[in-house]
């Protein structure tokens, strides 16, 4: 028999995410066999795992963050279904780690039941591999005009029974306001086959004195019969990325103190969960406009999902031309993926790969590189190492660190410098001239070698963060409650006698 917790919220940004990350690691540090799910993610912030097959695949950070936070390797099951937004009204499907082209152009409602079957046999693995399950809901459980196709909060919930016992624990963003409305309205609104496995509610992101609730969470109780199992504090220093977003308001003034560093909020900007560990280790501020690059030391171009559109975009801003002065006056600029591919000499998609097809496009013209998009998508993690780099760059030279890989475009050099680095099977993947350096490899930040090559800082390992969730969790819910939530034994929801 599996025990599934359901993390649900009252909307998006409520702190479904952390919190499901958060349960993971005191389920794992309480000995349980925990694994964490979740149906379908939206997001551009995708990490590389093994599919069920023995190949590669990618899912969503935040379920990869949860894996490690569960102790177990992150594998696609965790999240079968991801959704990458490519535009307004589309996104590209991927399936159990992989794109599907025939379910990304269906609309939303006809390819749903072909989505949720992907989950269910995701799900279905995982129960029959762990005790405890930790689901992460998405959006919330209440959106009426989805409810028939909603298998993301509410099919799963029903699959789970049929594994074992199924309990969920609703989140609120207080600090937004109206928590207590928004914690009623949507248990007025779960479907009445579910509304019974509510074991309560986690009021997050508090600010001030708690006592001054009273007598919220009574009355709720009342309304519900599910009590407040904690009223967990605004943490601005967890150290993991959020999962909707990392910048704010973009040419705010830098955070942080030391080196500046302005990292590009380009429109298609992906993996940007990456940069996390730079938020304190530095002067760190998002730009999108000349301005903002002109105290920086350092500008980084980040991924993209769309590299054309993008730098199209930093033309027509005028960020172009202020990019190509920095690194001409000896400003370090640094391209990760698809900002790689925007620095080279030119881009080549005559099938549209990247989104519209054209012929040829002009880079920057900062690294002396030619990019074909074509698929299949290139997805690896692996580790690299860096080799003869020189000035400004030469800290990194001789580091072996982690990264991973998640692009379409194939990039060869057109002039004498030589790759700067290598992934372990030898593939170039990374190139300098002067202060220009382009990697292919994300996540190289998230290594605390870097991080003190660079910046001189000593980072907090992934560890340490995660830890520091559970603490959290564990000195603010009520007593006894995580315990009646997460152990594999509890039949019944915590709020029932």
């Amino acid at each position: 028999m599996t025990r599934t917790v359901i993390v649900w919220g009252t909307s998006s940004g409520a702190g479904k995410s952390l919190l499901a990350t958060a349960l993971c690691r005191v389920a794992a540090r309480r000995g349980i066999d925990v694994a964490p799910f979740k149906a379908q993610n939206m997001s551009n912030n995708a990490r590389v795992v093994p599919t069920a097959d023995g190949g590669c695949g990618e899912i969503g950070s935040a379920q990869y963050f949860q894996a490690a936070a569960a102790r177990v390797a992150a594998c696609t099951d965790h999240n079968p279904v991801l959704l990458k937004p490519e535009r307004d009204t589309s996104s590209q499907v991927v399936v159990h780690g992989r794109v599907d082209a025939a379910l990304s152009v269906q609309p939303w409602r006809e390819r749903s039941a072909a989505l949720a079957a992907a989950a269910r046999a995701g799900f279905e693995r995982l129960a029959a591999r762990h005790e405890l399950i930790v689901v992460e809901g998405a959006g919330s459980p209440a959106e009426i005009n989805l409810a028939a196709h909603d298998y993301v909060n509410l099919e799963v919930a029903r699959w789970a029974r049929s594994h074992g016992t199924v309990a969920a624990v609703l989140v609120a963003d207080i600090d937004r306001g109206g928590a207590f409305a928004h914690l009623y309205g949507t248990w007025q609104l779960l479907p009445d086959d579910l509304r019974a496995h509510l074991a309560g509610h986690v009021l997050n992101k508090f600010r001030g004195d708690a006592r001054l609730l009273a007598p919220g969470p009574q009355r709720l109780r009342e309304l519900t019969g599910a009590p407040v199992l904690a009223v967990l504090p605004m943490v601005r220093d967890h150290g993991l990325p959020e999962e909707d977003g990392l910048y704010g308001d973009a040419d705010a003034a830098p955070s942080g103190a030391g080196t500046h560093v302005a990292i590009v909020a380009t429109p298609h900007l992906s993996n940007l969960d990456e940069f996390q560990p730079l938020a304190g280790a530095c002067a760190l501020r998002w730009a999108r406009t000349p301005q903002a690059l002109e105290r920086a030391d350092w500008i980084i171009l980040p991924g993209s999902k769309q590299v054309s559109g993008d730098l199209r975009w930093l033309r027509e801003q005028g960020l172009a031309d202020a990019i190509v002065a920095h690194a001409r006056r000896g400003g370090r600029v640094l391209g990760i993926c698809g900002g790689l591919q925007m620095l080279g000499h030119s881009l080549h998609d005559p099938l549209g790969v990247d989104g519209e097809p054209y012929e040829q496009r002009r880079g920057l013209g900062l690294l002396p590189l030619v990019t074909h998009h074509a698929a299949p998508k290139r997805l690896r993690a692996a580790r690299a190492r860096f080799d003869g780099l020189h000035a400004p760059w030469q800290a990194l030279d001789g580091l072996t660190v982690p990264g991973y890989e998640i692009r379409c475009g194939r990039t060869e050099s057109t002039g004498s410098s030589p790759a700067v680095l290598h992934a372990d099977d030898g593939t170039a993947i990374g190139w300098q001239d002067g202060p220009v350096l382009g990697v292919y490899a994300h996540g190289l930040f998230e290594a605390p070698a870097v991080l003190h090559a660079l910046l001189g800082v000593k980072g907090r390992g992934l560890d340490e963060r995660l830890d520091g969730l559970a603490d959290l969790a564990e000195a603010h819910f009520e007593p006894h409650a995580l315990s009646r939530l997460l152990d594999p034994r509890s039949s019944t929801p915590s709020s029932n006698p």
